[in-house]
């Protein structure tokens, strides 16, 4: 079998002594959590008390308060909430209350999966000044008295978005990479299409975290070396827990020598010990998530998060009969091929296509 693997212990000997330090205190402090969710969960069949709530949000107040005092000495860690005025705020936090409620169900989950992914798009690329502009120009459904056209400005943004490969990190990532290509696409002066890098990426889902294994599988990976020397490499998954699974894929590349001009890495949640270990062993690695949260469980799952991701958005897979990449977009339904009909077409070429 041609698989590349990578060990947790592996991973934990990037930290440094501070962030060991800061995760320990994390960690400390979201305990205090534990004794509040159990009177919660006691409570859920009749009025939950105002006072267990008030509490919570007293500690979860802490654990945001500790969490932008340590990526603030972390410049290439970038939290929407951390970066932006307080007014755009709001909406963060509501995309992200829906995708972690249990009662969400995969439609609306999608819908918010595309969101949380505009707005990330907005932190990396839209929240600087651009001096050059682009414009939009559009004929209108409107015909009377005469037809209509309409002209938008929007930044100029081509440097920055064309040499970009979309890197995809089998499954959950499959549409948050569709969507960032997409919205490259809608920004670029030339109507910029990402070619798609897809990796095989798993985690050994029967260790804990403190001994988990990452597996890359070459077989069912498809990508060309040529076409990710010195570009600009971008990775969307929504869920960033250990970080194992980028680190395995770039050290990888490094072992092909591979280049790239950069990486970012874009979550919709991001635990601080993946985005530390992340930031810790890639160079010229940028990081952009919507939430971050505070700690992983032993299973290695982001505490609160949201479940499984991969899952939420693709349903659930049968170990006996996984389904591969061309079943994955089929299930997405005509809505969403039909919106990402472009990126989608790039996806079955750098499959199909020897």
């Amino acid at each position: 079998m041609n698989k590349i693997i990578l060990k947790a212990q592996d991973l934990d000997g990037f930290l440094l002594k501070q962030d060991m330090e800061n995760l320990k205190t994390i960690d400390e402090l979201y305990s205090r959590t534990y004794p509040l969710f159990e009177e919660l969960s006691r409570e859920e069949a009749g009025n939950i008390m105002d006072k267990n709530i008030d509490n919570l949000r007293k500690v979860y107040n802490k654990l945001g308060d500790l969490l932008q005092d340590i990526i603030a000495e972390i410049p290439n860690i970038h939290v929407y909430s951390f970066e932006t005025p307080e007014i755009m705020h709001g909406e963060a936090s509501r995309v992200i209350a829906k995708l972690r409620n249990i009662r969400t169900q995969q439609p609306e989950f999608i819908y918010y999966i595309q969101r949380a992914y505009e707005l990330l798009f907005n932190l990396a690329y839209g929240t600087k000044e651009h001096k050059k502009k682009n414009y939009i120009f559009v004929k209108t459904p409107v015909t009377v008295p005469v037809q209509n056209y309409a002209i938008h400005k929007i930044p100029h943004l081509d440097e920055l978005l064309e040499n970009s490969v979309m890197c995809v990190m089998l499954r959950g990532a499959l549409l948050p990479s569709i969507i960032m290509s997409k919205e490259i696409q809608e920004y670029s002066n030339s109507n910029y299409i990402t070619p798609f890098a897809l990796f095989k990426i798993y985690r050994n889902d029967k260790r804990d975290e403190n001994d988990m294994e990452y597996i890359l599988d070459l077989n069912k990976s498809f990508f060309s070396e040529k076409d990710l020397e010195g570009k600009h490499l971008i990775f969307a998954d929504p869920m960033n827990a250990t970080g194992g699974s980028l680190v395995t894929i770039i050290q990888y590349l490094q072992t092909l020598g591979i280049k790239p001009a950069s990486i970012k890495f874009f979550n919709v949640i991001s635990a601080l010990k993946g985005s530390l270990r992340v930031c810790r062993a890639i160079e010229n690695v940028e990081i952009y998530t919507l939430w971050m949260d505070p700690i992983l469980n032993k299973k290695a799952y982001i505490c609160p998060g949201l479940g499984d991701a991969g899952d939420r958005i693709n349903g659930k897979d049968y170990r006996e009969a996984p389904r591969n990449i061309i079943q994955l977009i089929a299930d997405f339904g005509s809505n969403i091929t039909a919106l990402y009909r472009n990126q989608i077409r790039k996806i079955e070429e750098t499959i199909l296509e020897p």
